[in-house]
């Protein structure tokens, strides 16, 4: 009697029994060819829309797809092994003959296993030791600089602040620049400031004195032109 293959209701059977975690069984019809006869075991169904052939089959260890009419539920009890047979009791022991002599020279020779020395063990090299991380200190305000300057004869005051100017050199008088000087006591510093505006003075009084001497010839002169009217 030729088998027929999965039915619809028998391939939603199987569907729910995939479902459940279970993997009927099935048998090969004549459809499938050579494998007729032969069980399997449904580990997918896929999309029948996709193919006919959407009946997936572990037959050994291949997993191949078939349609249901390659296929039918396989009966109960198929592919099972048979009950064991009662098994006939052992003969009587024998008494073991006695062993033939061995042919030595065709017996092949097995090397001794070799003995591996054991290996010294090298010291490990001790890590080199971390270095502290020191803890950053906090960044404060930049420096500030003022500066006294004396050059081409005049005294001039600057500030800066870091990179940033804070005040262009502007011209102070020599007794601003001498009290700035005092405030520092520094004897070297004001000694140099003073012998400065010593030098300074004379100069000055020279060109006085000559201004004078000059004043004093025109006015002269302004006089011997006032007579000549």
């Amino acid at each position: 009697m030729a088998v027929q293959g999965l039915s619809t209701d028998e391939v939603q059977q199987i569907r729910e029994s995939l479902a459940a975690g279970r993997k009927p069984r099935v048998v090969f019809t004549e459809a499938a060819g050579q494998m007729a006869g032969q069980l399997g075991q449904v580990v997918e169904l896929t999309d029948p829309a996709v193919s006919e052939e959407f009946v997936v089959v572990r037959f050994g260890r291949d997993e191949l797809p078939f349609s249901p009419a390659d296929v039918a539920v396989a009966p109960r009890g198929a592919g099972r092994r048979p009950a064991a047979e009662a098994k006939p009791e052992p003969p009587a022991q024998q008494q073991p003959a006695a062993p033939e002599p061995e042919f030595v020279l065709d017996a092949p020779r097995v090397p001794a296993p070799r003995r591996e020395e054991p290996k010294a063990q090298q010291p490990a090299e001790p890590k080199p030791a971390k270095r502290a991380v020191k803890a950053a200190k906090p960044k404060g305000p930049a420096g500030l600089t003022v500066t006294l300057a004396y050059a081409e004869g005049e005294w001039t005051v600057a500030a800066q602040q870091g990179t940033k100017a804070l005040a262009r050199p502007y011209v102070v008088k020599p007794a601003e620049a001498l009290r700035m000087v005092a405030l520092v006591d520094v004897p070297g510093v004001q000694e140099a400031v003073e012998q400065i505006l010593a030098a300074e003075r004379a100069e000055a009084e020279q060109q006085a004195q000559k201004l004078r001497a000059e004043l004093a010839e025109i006015e002269a002169r302004l006089a011997e032109l006032r007579e000549a009217r």
